[in-house]
């Protein structure tokens, strides 16, 4: 199945002509390692930004730590900045940005399973959805990581 996600995800971004960047923390890299695994994926993908810590989402994508403060670290707001913040430090015109709360266990605001997706793009848009999964952290990740090809697809004419 991930396959098929990110086999149509480099397929849209080649045909339009478009590359991906991506801003990972509670996938780690697991995003990019889905699009990686489908040959051409060079074609469109410029890399990626594994932003585990609040210092990383900072001082690699710039997000504020004001708004981190404001809004917590799993939010539409730090998604869409960190989505942001990649598109901004990187040659690519589409970006996601994921944070949430894998697991075990809630922080006492975020249930665990939380997680925020932030797509942007060049034309200065973006947007951020949220996501309740269940299940094992690992498996929450890999829904996670999913959903971001999918939010990809969806917004890549539309950002």
């Amino acid at each position: 199945m991930a396959r098929i996600e990110a086999l149509e995800l480099i397929e849209k971004l080649s045909s339009a002509s478009l590359s991906v960047v991506l801003a990972e923390s509670c996938t780690a890299g697991l995003a990019a390692d889905l699009i990686v695994q489908v040959p051409g994926a060079s074609r469109v993908f410029w890399g990626s930004f594994v932003c585990y810590s609040i210092a990383a989402k900072q001082r690699m994508l710039g997000v504020d730590h004001e708004l981190i403060l404001r809004h917590g670290v799993v939010s539409e707001e730090t998604a869409c900045a960190m989505a942001e913040g990649a598109l901004a430090r990187s040659g690519a015109d589409l970006a996601a940005g994921v944070t949430g709360l894998a697991g075990p266990g809630g922080d006492g605001s975020v249930p665990a399973g939380t997680v925020w997706i932030g797509v942007a793009g060049r034309g200065g848009k973006s947007r951020g959805l949220v996501f309740h999964y269940t299940g094992s952290r690992n498996e929450v990740r890999l829904a996670a990581a999913l959903d971001t090809l999918r939010e990809l697809i969806r917004n890549i004419h539309k950002i």
